[in-house]
């Protein structure tokens, strides 16, 4: 029977899935949103027995899945049982930005299709808590526009050099916009000198040459960006042993727009001579 790589997208309604599951079809996965999960290990089945050798399949399993919600991990521990890879990506998004979104969309919640909107959004943080508990990837989606996301997708579960190992997600961010919330790793910058006080850089981005220049011109930036590398080179064997598929380490300056979109490429190719499948997101580079 053919192994089959399953990407389950799962998390809270207006969190993104449906640009997600596009991200997903971009690559070439045979996606199908909303099929019931004790349905999965005969789908399973049929696509490897299946002509067109099936290899990457994309589900959507969330709240619509009802009273049935539960039994869907017993069903995907059977997958990897099975010979399966499995992976779990859950979306998140702040109270607000789900707000917003249903009230542009003028959708109705699933979990309160007459009632408040909000209520249903706290009735499924309840629900899709085990499944949250669960995943291998939980994704914030607040600050993301659709193509962000869609390109995180393609980042994310595109084809991974060597296929094995921990694939390191970069993030930048700026503390003024709040912590980047699924970060496993997260290291302030905010000690660092800042480029943002000097009028000929403060509008350019930290992946521009001219802020190098000056980073590289304080010996503190060099050490604190080496005890970075050392600490992540002592640690990545360690969580590739442990089976972890996917890592994201956060780089925080005050407002995201400098010090840390430049430290983060600079460990990203550091780490890429390593080895290892490095993505790098800037999510705040924009704001200031």
């Amino acid at each position: 029977m053919t192994a089959i790589d399953f990407v389950i997208v799962t998390g809270m309604s207006g969190a993104g899935k449906s640009q997600a599951v596009k991200g997903l079809e971009d690559l070439g996965y045979f996606c199908v949103d909303n099929l019931p999960a004790a349905l999965i290990p005969t789908f399973a089945q049929l696509c490897a027995g299946s002509e067109r050798r099936i290899e990457r399949v994309g589900l959507v399993i969330d709240i619509r899945e009802g009273q049935f919600l539960d039994a869907a991990l017993d069903t995907l521990r059977s997958l990897r049982e099975a010979g399966h890879r499995v992976r779990i990506l859950f979306l998140e998004a702040s109270d607000e930005s789900l707000l917003r979104r249903f009230s542009e969309t003028r959708r109705p919640h699933p979990l309160a299709p007459a009632g408040s909107v909000a209520e249903g959004i706290a009735r499924e943080r309840e629900r899709l808590s085990r499944l949250k508990g669960e995943a291998d990837l939980v994704l914030n989606t607040s600050p993301l526009t659709p193509h962000e996301l869609r390109q995180y997708m393609v980042q994310t579960f595109g084809e991974r050099p060597g296929g094995a190992g921990t694939a390191v997600a970069l993030v930048s961010f700026g503390y003024r916009y709040g912590l980047l919330l699924d970060a496993d790793l997260v290291f302030d910058l905010r000690c660092l000198p800042n480029p943002n006080f000097i009028p000929a850089l403060k509008p350019l981005p930290g992946t521009d040459p001219a802020i190098a220049t000056f980073l590289q011109g304080y010996p503190e930036v060099k050490e604190f960006l080496d005890r970075v590398l050392a600490f992540l080179q002592f640690a990545l064997p360690c969580y590739v042993a442990e089976g972890k598929a996917y890592l994201t380490v956060a780089l925080g300056c005050t407002g995201g727009r400098h010090r840390a979109p430049y430290a983060a490429e600079l460990v990203a190719g550091q780490l890429r001579t390593l080895g290892y499948p490095v993505t790098v997101r800037h999510r705040d580079v924009e704001r200031a």
